[in-house]
């Protein structure tokens, strides 16, 4: 196919060519305002040409080929479209077009998946796919956009001039008319709380086909229930949610299905709640001034974290020295309020080298045991009166002291030592130091003797007798410290130990804190990959068992890490929350967002699109046939140029005429011999006109 134009390079600038045409012009409008009649007209010719030479014009002929008009077809594959017999629906659409598009003739069929970019939370956005897929293709070739979708586009232009082609738009809606769902929508949900306080949760449950029927809503946190209650349809309802531990608290929300519902993984809410401590509270009693009682202290006072309250017994009662009772103490040992009123406040109570002595009664230490079954820490430094009749273990606290003392002291150099199942236990695995035998740690001179009765030794002293016993009492936790030495570390004898990590572990283990959990599972999400943590002082653990939210189980094996710490790793496919067991542990664990947005609206509808398609010149219209996966789509035709591109039984492309240029000629008009033929042409016209002029005779 060849075209031809017209092309100009001018010699001088276009202004001063300009100014030569206005300039011709006068003079030969001069010249018959003059009454001259062949004259002007002549030189008018004659300087029309000068100026034609000074364009330099050019006959442009192209050798073009015809292109083919691209029409693109994008295919939405994103979450939605799993549901029901959308995507069987797309797959049939899409194998139609390709073969009415290929029947049309000179038509690139273009196919474009969509991809899913629902981990992000964005939703579906199938202009961003139909921009890169057509990113080497020019507008002008664009005959056509079709879309397969279910209507539920997230990143629809406010008008079609933001689409930056010139052609139709036809949406073939998947799914059916009529569809129903329910689905609980969130108006408020928390990020943060605090250990112990109650954080709110707003929802609305929200019903396509509601009517006015009661709906159940199932509160549960790390997957046991904490609440049920009634609401109504479109009620904005508020669920108070206590904040159980530190790290995060799972919290589902859950209506039942009802029948004929597109999808129940939008009857369920997730929201993970991030549990914080408040400022801990630590109660420290020193039984007698002594070298440990300022290690203590200053470990404490150093986390600006804790509010510390500290009492040091300065006189046992049995010393009688005259002194005055008034004069004995600052201010009285509140020992009623502290160990009666106010002990549930603590966090921590710990008992540095405090004996049986008459300062306590019974009934104290009766709150103290009670304190620790229900849910408190307690961490006992024992010193020497430990091993003697007026230790704490022949008090109430012996029932839940996890060593009995044999009554016995050893008083000779020794060096702590990682036990066994402390190699395993998150409090003392790898401690700076403890990989060597012994242990590069400074050595302690005393040790009570004791006979374990529960609970788990993590750290040997003399002649590997238990050190540091740990166990768990009902709801609480105990540790017990059988030397009183330990501020040989801080103060650096023999460049000391890693006293401030142990302690530290210690303390943090006492208070339930989720990373040092002896028998623990936890899951986390990196990217679609689901990692489960397997921690055991056991040892080896038993193979895992994930189910995705579909329902769908596999058993995972796991690889040992470290010494009680074992890992696995999956890809996952869905997205919601995943639940991990094994054994009796169990742990909850969310892939992508936590309420995605594909799944926070899944009727199909052609109204999203309808006015962009409509402003393109193209089309909406459901393409299902009958209950299943059945098609029926409209048939394909090729148009010129037209303000719509549809019909009640057809859609259509537009013919875009496109060409691709291969060769180019190029032949001036206006040099060489013609341009010079054509000038000397006309000046001797002018010449010969001008000299009749002159030689007519005068009357």
């Amino acid at each position: 196919m060849n075209s031809f134009s017209i092309d100009a390079s001018p010699l001088i600038a276009w202004p001063i060519l300009a100014a030569f045409a206005v300039a011709a012009l006068l003079l030969t409008g001069l010249g018959l305002l003059a009454g001259q009649r062949r004259g002007p007209t002549l030189r008018a010719i004659a300087l029309a040409l000068i100026l034609l030479a000074l364009v330099n014009p050019s006959l442009v002929g192209e050798d073009r080929q015809g292109e083919k008009d691209v029409v693109a077809v994008v295919l939405d594959r994103s979450a939605s479209q799993t549901i029901g017999n959308r995507d069987a629906q797309t797959t049939h659409a899409a194998a139609a077009l390709e073969r009415g598009l290929a029947a049309l003739g000179n038509v690139e069929t273009r196919i474009i998946d969509s991809d899913r970019t629902d981990a992000g939370n964005d939703g579906t956005r199938l202009f961003s796919a139909l921009h890169a897929g057509l990113a080497d293709v020019p507008p002008s070739r664009l005959g056509g956009v079709f879309m397969v979708t279910d209507g539920l586009v997230d990143d629809v232009p406010a008008a079609a001039a933001a689409l930056g082609f010139q052609a139709p738009l036809h949406v073939l809606v998947t799914g059916h008319e009529g569809e129903r769902d329910r689905r609980v929508e969130l108006t408020e949900a928390p990020r943060f709380g605090l250990v112990g306080k109650d954080q709110t949760i707003g929802i609305r449950v929200r019903d396509t086909g509601d009517k006015g029927e009661p709906v159940t809503v199932v509160v549960r946190r790390d997957g046991n229930p904490v609440a049920s209650l009634q609401a109504s349809v479109d009620q904005a309802i508020d669920i108070p949610v206590r904040v159980d531990h530190a790290g995060p608290n799972v919290v589902e929300i859950e209506v039942p299905t009802i029948p004929g519902e597109l999808t129940a993984l939008n009857n369920k809410a997730v929201v993970t709640i991030d549990g914080v401590r408040d400022k801990l509270k630590v109660l420290l009693v020193s039984g007698e001034p002594h070298q440990g009682e300022r290690m203590w202290r200053n470990i404490l006072k150093s986390d600006a974290n804790v509010d510390l309250v500290h009492f040091t017994i300065l006189r046992p009662p049995e010393k009688q020295d005259g002194t005055p009772i008034n004069e004995l103490a600052l201010i009285a040992f509140p020992t009623n309020e502290l160990f009666g009123q106010k002990i549930k406040d603590f966090d921590l109570i710990i008992f540095d080298r405090f004996s049986n002595q008459a300062i306590l009664p019974y009934v104290y230490f009766e709150n103290i045991a009670n304190y620790v079954r229900n849910g408190g820490a307690l961490l006992i430094a024992a010193g020497p009166d430990f091993a003697t009749p007026d230790g704490l273990f022949f008090s109430p606290l012996g029932a839940v002291t996890p060593a009995k003392p044999s009554g016995s002291l050893t008083e000779a150099p020794f060096r702590a030592g990682v036990t066994a199942e402390g190699a395993r236990h998150p409090v003392t695995r790898g401690l700076p130091g403890a990989d060597a035998n012994p242990p590069h740690w400074a050595p302690w001179f005393r040790q009570i003797d004791a006979v374990v009765t529960k609970g788990t030794p993590i750290l040997s002293g003399a002649k590997g007798e238990p050190l540091l016993v740990l166990s768990h009492e009902d709801k609480g936790r105990v540790g017990l410290l059988l030397s009183d030495q330990m501020w040989l570390w801080a103060r650096g004898f023999e460049d000391g130990g890693p006293y401030l990590d142990l302690f530290r572990r210690l303390a943090h283990w006492l208070m339930k804190e989720p990373e040092l959990e002896d028998e623990a599972l936890r899951a986390s999400v990196r990217g679609r990959d689901l990692v489960v943590e397997r921690q055991s002082v056991k040892g080896s653990a038993e193979p895992l068992t994930v189910t995705a939210p579909s329902g769908l189980q596999q058993t995972l094996p796991l690889v040992d890490e470290a010494p009680g710490l074992a890992r696995a790793m999956v890809e996952t496919h869905e997205l919601g929350l995943y639940r991990v067991t094994n054994g009796s542990l169990s742990v909850l664990a969310n892939v992508g967002p936590e309420n995605p947005r594909e799944f926070q609206d899944v009727v199909s509808t052609p109204d999203r699109l309808a006015a962009l398609a409509a402003a393109t010149g193209g089309s909406v219209r459901r393409i299902a046939s009958g209950a299943g996966a059945e098609v029926a789509l409209p048939r394909l035709v090729a148009m010129h140029a037209a303000p719509r591109y549809d019909g009640s039984d057809y859609v259509g492309i537009k013919r875009t005429e496109s060409s691709q240029v291969r060769g180019v000629g190029l032949w001036p008009i206006a040099t060489g011999l013609l341009g010079l033929l054509l000038l000397l042409g006309a000046t001797v016209l002018s010449w010969l006109g001008e000299g009749r002029r002159f030689r007519r005779p005068v009357r």
